[in-house]
């Protein structure tokens, strides 16, 4: 049974990520051949960095996932607070049911919904152009909201709500007794959440398609190639922005990691 189980847990891993593998290996490739690796070659980074359309989106992409991502972060972070210090359990309830919808929705729904709306508004304020830049943010915030609260929220449940109470009646203010006694605890999820908002946000398409005009991301650019042949120098940014987003979660986890062992360590402090 457990030769079963490794057996198959290999297997998942390979069908998760050897494409990812054969990305980056055919990113080194000479030629544009996805099948034959003729010779190792840095010739597709070279025409990636020296290609100003594909840059040009790759910027766009990155502000729009930088400012969501912070935007996001902020809301959800205010918005988990608000359901952490909600008394009602039916009413918190049915709040945490409304923040899965979101999730649940397939993102066509939301985007062609989003996109009905901000026209339908673009047209009552007399607007020469309904989608744009804005939109496509607030587009972004709006479906990266949950996953903040969600990764938020469990940090702020694990939290002793005495120790706040306890600070505001030693005469701290109870922003000065969030900030000194709850904020540190929530830290990791916090981080965790923004990393999140951002990695969605930067390989958004469906959403992004319906909520924009002119602003160009870089999961457009490359739909707009698919109509033609994908360049290999996709392959290299793929393979860059893969590498990041593995930094990211790889530093993210182990400051989580730190942070756990530090509670911990004071625990037992408290314990003793």
């Amino acid at each position: 049974m457990r030769i079963a189980t490794r057996i198959i847990k290999w297997h998942v891993y390979a069908f998760l990520y050897l494409p990812l593998v054969f990305m980056i290996i055919f990113s080194f490739n000479s030629a544009k051949s996805t099948s034959v690796f003729e010779r190792f070659s840095f010739k597709w980074y070279g025409e990636l960095f020296s290609s100003s359309d594909t840059l040009e989106a790759l910027r766009n992409t990155m502000i729009l996932a930088l400012v969501s991502a912070l935007i996001a972060t902020v809301l959800g972070t205010l918005a988990a607070l608000g359901i952490y210090m909600v008394r009602n359990k039916i009413y918190k309830q049915s709040m945490l049911s409304v923040t899965n919808i979101p999730l649940m929705n397939p993102d066509i729904v939301t985007g062609v919904s989003l996109m009905l709306l901000f026209v339908f508004v673009g047209r009552a304020l007399g607007f020469s152009q309904y989608l744009n830049f804005w939109t496509l943010l607030i587009a972004h915030v709006t479906f990266n909201l949950p996953y903040v609260i969600l990764n938020v929220l469990p940090k702020l449940n694990q939290t002793d709500r005495s120790l706040f109470e306890a600070a505001q009646d030693l005469g701290a203010p109870p922003p000065k007794a969030f900030f000194m006694v709850v904020m540190p605890q929530i830290v990791p999820g916090i981080i965790s959440g923004a990393i999140m908002a951002f990695t969605l946000s930067l390989d958004d398409f469906v959403i992004s398609y319906y909520t924009s005009s002119g602003f160009q991301t870089l999961p457009l650019k490359i739909y707009s190639m698919t109509k033609k042949v994908v360049k290999p120098d996709m392959y290299a940014l793929s393979s860059l922005i893969f590498l990041v987003v593995l930094a990211l979660l790889l530093g993210s986890n182990i400051f989580q990691m730190r942070a756990e062992n530090k509670n911990a360590g004071v625990s037992r402090k408290k314990a003793k």
